[in-house]
């Protein structure tokens, strides 16, 4: 959910109208689809549905039949999120990374939190102003992809960053913590956890690292029942591989689709235990 990467191609490619009308048709249809899918969605429900979230759905419908923007993930690993999103809603969803797409994540989950963060405000600015509706947090990442190793060592040396400690708010000293969250993203037991961001495609950018891990440090202090569902795109990269067998664990690797890692997370046993 790389902000439809629009810093990195802010001049929009101008499409011919054919295509420009088949990709509009395309992306509506996609999301009705995943709607409609949903048997308990409200969009299809009509007296049961509350019209807030009806709204919501609506609204997605419209976008993407309006717009030449479509989602990110391909239509397989945008169903393996839905799949789960479509058996636990309303349920509560973090998702790193504000897009173009993510008016569609919302409404997957009718009734339930659905909560973004986002490295740009600018970018924030842009996409909540064309979508009121969604709710998002903007986070001051403090890593660059070009320390990915270095971050690695700096973890199996601190102590501070230790699955023994494991805690995220107030933790200053491990610098994979992602310290400056919102209350409400510490206080929130969330059930989806998805990484789409922060941009890890250039050596500035501030990478995943501190995303993927402070995800495993969520699901590992999980106090309620059952795992927590952690998906994580651009697998094909070398940083997002590195720190997902580091974290999240290849035994919990529950699907593979595409360049979409699925997740089942259980909560930690035991505190003393490594992550994985």
């Amino acid at each position: 959910m790389q902000k439809s990467n629009h810093q990195s191609k802010k001049a929009e490619r101008r499409w011919p109208l054919p295509l420009v009308a088949i990709g509009s048709f395309a992306a509506a249809s996609l999301v009705f689809l995943l709607l409609a899918k949903n048997t308990s969605a409200p969009f299809l429900c009509g007296a049961g549905a509350s019209s807030s979230a009806t709204s919501l759905q609506l609204e997605a419908v419209l976008q993407y039949a309006t717009s030449t923007v479509v989602p990110q993930q391909s239509l397989a690993e945008i169903s393996v999120t839905f799949r789960v999103l479509r058996a636990l809603a309303p349920t509560n969803f973090l998702v790193f990374g504000l897009g173009r797409d993510s008016l569609m994540w919302a409404s997957l989950n009718p009734h339930g939190k659905t909560l973004f963060l986002e490295e740009d405000p600018k970018w924030v600015q842009t996409v909540i102003g064309d979508a009121p509706a969604l709710r998002a947090h903007t986070v001051p990442y403090r890593t660059q992809l070009s320390q990915a190793d270095e971050l690695m060592r700096h973890f199996r040396s601190d102590p501070h960053c230790s699955p023994h400690k494991s805690f995220l708010r107030g933790n200053h000293k491990c610098r994979l913590a992602l310290n400056m969250l919102e209350n409400e993203v510490y206080d929130t037991e969330w059930d989806l956890i998805m990484i789409d961001a922060p941009r890890g495609y250039f050596p500035e950018a501030p990478g995943r690292m501190a995303a993927i891990y402070s995800a495993a440090v969520m699901a590992r202090n999980r106090k309620g029942a059952g795992v927590t569902h952690v998906f994580l795109h651009d697998v094909d990269r070398r940083v997002e591989q590195m720190y997902a067998e580091a974290f999240l664990c290849k035994k919990y690797l529950v699907k593979a689709e595409g360049r979409l890692w699925h997740f089942e997370i259980p909560p930690a046993a035991d505190i003393n235990t490594d992550f994985c």
